[in-house]
Order: structure tokens, then C-alpha cells, then sequence
């Protein structure tokens, strides 16, 4: 079946009906406009942040990541505390392509979600950032559990920072396996772990 042409050229207000149609195609096809948009047509974008449809939301966050508005870092920090997984995951793949050191902070609880892709998603916009994300996981290795611990191992491990050698070191005897694994991968990547392993041992 052939689906039917897309409308063409819509003003403003349209492109936010599309966008909430619930119909993935034209939603998706109103986000490719919108980021043509002028920054002064955003206000009803950002205002279905607070939509009681979660699809609407998640296509909120998606679409905002194809603006060019200043603020959007903070709209996207503020979608992470969304109860609903898929509006934060959108978020998270947001930061991931836009790095923030000012989301770190929000970023970090997320590493300890139940949610494998939640925790997996927010080590990856974690790991975007880079070396200025270090301190915060050093702090989640010394004192946090479970997944939380494995992803932040997982995440310094592919960061590569000399910082982390000690700790790295310490976490080889660490009761969790993964932490283990990573411990030992973040070592081998920094080009020392044969300092601490004598052939044969």
C-alpha cells in the first residue's frame, strides 16, 4: 500500500499540531521543519514538556533536539526526571549527541537504573562528556552498589584517564564481576596493566 504525500509547507502552529497527531510519519516530518523554525515559534514546543501523553513529550524532546534554542540543555536535564523510560532515554540520546558537563550531575543517578538501556544510555551521554565527568564517577565507584558501580566502571574504564588508575586497581578485587571486568579493560586501555601482573601470577 502506498502511503499518502506528506503535506507540504505549514506554518508554526500546524507543524505542533503534526507533531502531537500521534501519527509517527507526520510527527517526524514536522520535526524536520520545525528546526527550520525561528527560535520565536518554540514556546508551544517547550510547553509539551507538560503534556499528560508521554508520546507527546518524548516527541517534545525530540524535536527540541533538532533546534537551535540556548536553554535546550536545561529542557533536556528537566525531560531526565520524566516518569516515563522512553522520555528519558530520548533525553539521554539528546545529551549524548550535545555533551554537557552541567548534566553530569543528573546524569549520574541514572547510571543505577533498573532499566538496562536507561543505565546503559546515560553512560554513553556520561562518556560524551569526557574527563570532566571523572570525579563524579570516581565518587559513584567509592561509594555506590549494583549497577550503578558497573556502569561507572564500564564508563572510566572507555574515558581512559590516568586519574582512575588507583582506583582501577583497587576495583580488581571488587565483589561484582562486571566492576571486575572493567576495572581490568580500563588498565589494559591505559597501557599499565602489566605493572601489577607479573607473567605466571
Amino acid at each position: 500500500m502506498i502511503e499518502p504525500a506528506l503535506p507540504g509547507p505549514r506554518d508554526p502552529d500546524q507543524l505542533i499540531r503534526d507533531l502531537t497527531s500521534g501519527r509517527d510519519r507526520l510527527a517526524q516530518a514536522a520535526v524536520e521543519r520545525l528546526k527550520d523554525q525561528r527560535v520565536a515559534h518554540f514556546p508551544e514546543l517547550v510547553s509539551l514538556l507538560d503534556s499528560p501523553d508521554p508520546d507527546q513529550r518524548w516527541w517534545a524532546v525530540r524535536a527540541l533536539a533538532e533546534t537551535r534554542l540556548p536553554n535546550r540543555t536545561a529542557l533536556y536535564q528537566r525531560a531526565l526526571e520524566d516518569q516515563a523510560p522512553a522520555v528519558v532515554q530520548c533525553a539521554l540520546l539528546a545529551l549524548r549527541a550535545e555533551p554537557a558537563p552541567e548534566a553530569v550531575a543528573g546524569l549520574i543517578p541514572l547510571l543505577s537504573r533498573r532499566d538496562s538501556l536507561t543505565a546503559r544510555l546515560a553512560g554513553e551521554a556520561v562518556l560524551a562528556v569526557g574527563e570532566r565527568a571523572v570525579p563524579e564517577l570516581l565518587m559513584v565507584l567509592r561509594g555506590g552498589s549494583g549497577r550503578g558501580r558497573s556502569e561507572a566502571a564500564r564508563t572510566l574504564a572507555l574515558l581512559e584517564d590516568p586519574r582512575a588508575v588507583p582506583l582501577l586497581v583497587h576495583l580488581l578485587d571488587a565483589d561484582s564481576a562486571l566492576v571486575t571486568y572493567w576495572a581490568e579493560e580500563g588498565l589494559a586501555r591505559l597501557g599499565v596493566g602489566m605493572v601489577f601482573f607479573k607473567p605466571g601470577e
